[in-house]
């Protein structure tokens, strides 16, 4: 399994589609990380750009994300990759609490047109 975390100084970033790059880990049938990778964000929105079908190409299906507008979860997962929103912290942090099964999707959706997204919805403690 690989799981993608929208990154920005090793800390989730807030939008998905405005992160610096993206940290990809890799985890084995035993839920141990065995391999963490860096995959560099394209330029423009995240919905607009090629990421989905670049991180489906190498193999992630989950996304663990802040805050994320309507397009970008139905772009992910239209190739295969689940989004678990309302997401915040450090991302090593945020992907063991994810393998211990502490999170779980917000369902908090960005809705403005114009991608400027009220971060002060995403739990800082999930």
């Amino acid at each position: 399994m690989k799981i993608a975390l929208p990154s920005k100084k090793n800390r989730i970033d807030n939008h998905f589609g405005h992160c610096e790059y993206f940290t990809v880990f890799t985890v084995n049938d035993n839920n141990e990380i065995i391999a963490e990778d860096t995959v560099p964000s394209p330029e423009g929105c995240g919905c607009k750009s090629n990421i989905a079908q670049t991180l489906s190409l190498i193999g992630v299906n989950i996304m663990l994300a802040g805050n994320m507008g309507e397009g970008a979860v139905k772009v992910l997962s239209s190739h295969g990759i689940k989004v678990v929103r309302g997401c915040s912290g450090e991302i090593n942090t945020v992907i063991n609490n994810y393998l211990d099964g502490k999170l779980i999707d917000s369902g908090i959706m960005c809705h403005d047109n114009h991608h400027e997204c009220n971060t002060a919805t995403i739990p800082d403690h999930v």
